[in-house]
């Protein structure tokens, strides 16, 4: 009976002719029914157009990544120049309120919960758009950085407001533009992290100022090191460590202001060009007067004039300003440099000294927060400095005996032709070179160099200068031959020269032939003869106590940067040699013809 009923079934299945397998007859229906529902659907995609290749949507920030600098500033130009025109909206409009200060901002409302918003406080910042990213059309993130703080920025259309629609408050803007923002603090509810991060959600987006150019990207940065000199604004724009320098370099400035106010003394200013450039032992620059048909000196130091105010009165004064120097260009010289003099009447050697230590220790204490710094040489040496007084102080020639291993003539006959001779040996001896003209004074100067501030890291006073190396230091009151005179030293850089006034002056004109004779011999660097000076102290300067500081040297060991360019907001730069020959100005690009303009004499 079961071999029947197996035969039964075998008859009534039916071969599926594509497969090959024998299926039931329902089945078999089934089967050529969805085939011919497949082969339907296939004649009738055949005979359906093509349809539209859907290519993925690129916004035009990415489309403009790919141009290069000039291409971006060409077509930048000419959208600007358009808005110019058509004033929807004005790129360059002439106020914008700011109410809110983004110092502020964050730690006020940094106890605002993920999730939270505070409508019912307006905020009002300005800042300059670090990064744009696009959600679709109706969201935008902004970062925007002002006073050195970063923040972001949501801009959603449903809280959109004011007379510009979304799309058109955002289609304009690129990264550089700065941008006025009226929204209000709250913090994001991302949904991949816990912690959402505090914003400011925009109700209106206004564009106050384009940027015409490509800024770097954050990724790659701006480091080119030359380029960061020329461009010093793109500089400040990409790096905070170069805005810091210079926040440091003012907090110095104002520290060492407040700290002579506060003593009484009074701030001055006296002559940036002199007819003769005395002062300081230094080659000056040479300027003309056409309506007085003279040449003029750019001054190299205040001193003399400062000199003359004590003679006139004014028992302490000081100048914090530039000077100038016709001298080589390295990692710590600079043309044009800034520096800070002090004179006090009736104050010798010893009371500047401790001013010094006290004013320059309270200064690292106040900019740093403690004594010691760090800085680092060109070559990756790492000095550890403590500031804290009291310093060490250091015989000049005391320690050069001890160096060169000779004595060495008495200070009164250090000026002398045989002293001379004997130096020129000491140099060969000790294998150091001093190049043309091997005055006494220089070859010495030489020497201190090479064997005394290399020791100086911690900060060093070097005393009992040779009065032939001092022509406006007073003589020593216990050595003769040598004079009351200090320099200061820091990681093997001077950063403070002073001394006990010369008010004599009968020895003050003795002091100037000598520098004259040493021009004669050549020293560009050697000090002219001061008829006016010479004849103010003829009335009577009260022994005083002068004092100059490098205001940019300090900056550098302060702010762990060996070139001084790192600590100068524009510091001298050879001319570039296609400078300006490459590119167009904005205005140019776009076709803008100057307007005539009648010039207006000055009164």
């Amino acid at each position: 009976m079961a071999e029947a009923s197996g035969a039964d079934q075998l008859a009534n299945l039916h071969l599926d002719e594509v497969t090959g397998e024998k299926v039931s007859k329902s089945e078999l229906k089934k089967r050529q029914k969805q085939r011919l529902q497949e082969e339907k659907k296939k004649e009738k995609a055949a005979a359906a157009p093509p349809k539209p290749r859907q290519e993925k949507t690129v916004s035009a920030e990415e489309e403009e990544s790919q141009l290069t600098p000039n291409q971006y500033f060409e077509i930048r130009s000419g959208k600007i120049q358009k808005l110019r025109q058509s004033k929807a909206p004005n790129p360059y409009p002439h106020k914008f309120k700011v109410t809110t200060d983004l110092r502020d901002f964050l730690p006020r409302y940094e106890s605002i919960k993920t999730g939270e918003h505070l409508k019912d406080v307006e905020v009002r910042v300005g800042g300059r758009i670090y990064t744009k990213r696009v959600s679709g059309s109706k969201l935008v993130f902004y970062d925007i950085r002002a006073e050195g703080v970063k923040v972001q920025v949501m801009c959603q259309s449903q809280e959109a407001s004011g007379d510009t629609p979304f799309e058109q408050q955002h289609e304009h803007l690129r990264r550089g533009d700065i941008i006025g923002i009226v929204g209000y603090p709250g913090r994001t509810a991302p949904r991949n992290r816990p912690e959402g991060e505090l914003s400011i959600f925009a109700r209106e987006i206004i564009l106050l100022t384009p940027c015409l150019h490509q800024i770097p990207s954050e990724h790659y940065g701006f480091k080119d090191q030359e380029q960061r000199y020329r461009q010093r604004y793109l500089d400040l724009i990409m790096n905070d460590n170069s805005r810091n320098v210079f926040l440091t370099r003012s907090k110095m400035i104002t520290y060492i202001r407040r700290y002579f106010d506060e003593r009484d003394f009074v701030e001055v200013e006296t002559p940036m060009m002199n007819a003769i450039a005395g002062g300081a032992t230094a080659k000056p620059f040479v300027t003309h007067h056409n309506d007085l048909d003279m040449n003029l000196f750019m001054r190299v130091a205040p001193e003399l004039y400062l000199k003359m105010l004590i003679v006139g009165g004014l028992e302490r004064v000081y100048e914090l300003g530039r000077l100038f120097r016709n001298e080589g260009i390295d990692l710590t010289h600079n043309p044009e440099f800034t520096t800070c003099e002090f004179y006090m009447a009736y104050a010798d050697v010893y009371d500047i000294m401790d001013i010094t230590e006290d004013l320059v220790s309270g200064l690292v204490k106040h900019v740093t927060g403690g004594y010691r710094t760090t800085f680092h040489t060109q070559t990756g040496e790492e000095y550890q400095v403590n500031w804290e007084k009291p310093w060490k102080r250091i015989d000049m020639m005391g320690a050069l005996e001890e160096a060169c291993g000779e004595k060495f003539p008495p200070g009164e006959e250090l000026h002398t032709a045989e002293t001379n001779d004997f130096l020129k040996r000491i140099l060969k001896k000790m294998n150091v070179d001093c190049t043309p003209p091997q005055t006494n004074a220089r070859m010495l100067d030489k020497l201190v160099g090479e064997f005394i501030e290399e020791t100086c890291v911690n900060p060093t006073f070097i005393t009992g200068h040779p009065q032939m190396m001092s022509p406006l230091a007073k003589y020593h009151r216990d050595r003769p031959g040598l004079c009351e005179r200090f320099e200061a030293f820091v990681c093997k850089k001077e950063i403070v020269n002073a001394y006990t006034e010369l008010n004599d002056p009968f020895d003050q004109r003795l002091r100037f032939e000598e520098q004259a004779r040493q021009k004669d011999q050549g020293d560009e660097e050697a000090q002219m003869i001061d008829e006016n000076f010479c004849t103010s102290l003829e009335y009577g300067l009260p022994p005083t106590g002068g004092w100059g500081m490098g205001i940019d040297r300090l900056v550098m060991f302060l702010t762990d940067n060996y070139s001084i360019k790192e600590v100068l907001t524009f510091p001298f730069m050879k001319e570039e040699a296609n400078q300006g020959k490459e590119k167009k100005p904005a205005a140019e690009v776009v076709g803008i013809k100057p307007e005539v303009e009648e010039g207006i004499p000055h009164k």
